[in-house]
C-alpha cells in the first residue's frame, strides 16, 4: 500500500483529535479539501486562525465573546438581578434561541463529576460567588440551568448550598414532558418531576 503524502495524514490527524470525528470522517474531510477549490480551505484556515486570535472568555460571565465584557453583560437592557447558571457556551445559545430570558448569564465550563477527577474548585463557581457578592446591581435570584443528569444536579444541589446563605433566591429549571411526546412513553422520573412542577391554567 502507498504511504500517504505527508501534509495530507497530518490533516487527517488533526481532524482526528475533534471530538465525533473518527479516521474515516477525518479522511473524508481531508480528501474533500483536497479536491475543492483552494479559497475553501484557506477561508477553513482562516477562520480557525481568527477563532484562537479574536475570542476570549468574557471576565463577568465566562462566556466565549469577542468583546470583554460579552454584548449581553454590556446590555444595560437585560435584568442584571437575575443570574442564569449554565454548564457550557452553547448552553447560553441553547437559551438565548427561546427569547424567554432577559436576565445574564455565568457559565462554569463544566460540572462536578468526581469520576472524571473535576471538583467544585475546577469550575466557576469561585467566581460565581465572588460576582454575587460584589455585583453592581443585587442579585436577586440565581436560576440553576445545568443539565438534568447526576453531574448536572451535583453541581447544581452544591452551587444552592453555597448561595442560599446569602439570602439569594435560588430556581432550578423546570423539568417535564417535551412537547409532541405521549405519556406512556415518557420514563417515571421524568413523569414524576411533570406531576410535581404542574402549573395552573
Amino acid at each position: 500500500m502507498q504511504p500517504l503524502a505527508e501534509p495530507v495524514s497530518n490533516l487527517i490527524e488533526a481532524f482526528t483529535q475533534l471530538p465525533g470525528i473518527g479516521p474515516k470522517t477525518a479522511t473524508r474531510l481531508t480528501y474533500f479539501l483536497l479536491r475543492s477549490d483552494e479559497s475553501v480551505a484557506l477561508r477553513l484556515a482562516r477562520a480557525l486562525e481568527e477563532l484562537k486570535q479574536r475570542t476570549l472568555f468574557c471576565s463577568v460571565c465566562f462566556n466565549i465573546a469577542d468583546q470583554d465584557p460579552c454584548s449581553i453583560c454590556a446590555n444595560p437592557q437585560r435584568d442584571h438581578g437575575l443570574i442564569c447558571v449554565v454548564e457550557e457556551p452553547l448552553d447560553v445559545q441553547a437559551i438565548e434561541r427561546t427569547r424567554e430570558f432577559n436576565g445574564v448569564y455565568h457559565v462554569l465550563h463544566g460540572a462536578i463529576s468526581p469520576v472524571e477527577g473535576i471538583g467544585p474548585e475546577d469550575l466557576k463557581i469561585g467566581e460565581l460567588l465572588h460576582r454575587i457578592q460584589t455585583n453592581e446591581t443585587p442579585v436577586r435570584e440565581l436560576l440553576l440551568a445545568t443539565n438534568p443528569n447526576l453531574e448536572g444536579e451535583a453541581t447544581a444541589m452544591y452551587i444552592a448550598r453555597l448561595i442560599k446563605p446569602l439570602g439569594v433566591r435560588v430556581t432550578r429549571l423546570a423539568r417535564g414532558l417535551p412537547v409532541g411526546g405521549d405519556l406512556e412513553y415518557a420514563d417515571e422520573v421524568t413523569l414524576g418531576r411533570a406531576l410535581a412542577g404542574r402549573s395552573e391554567m
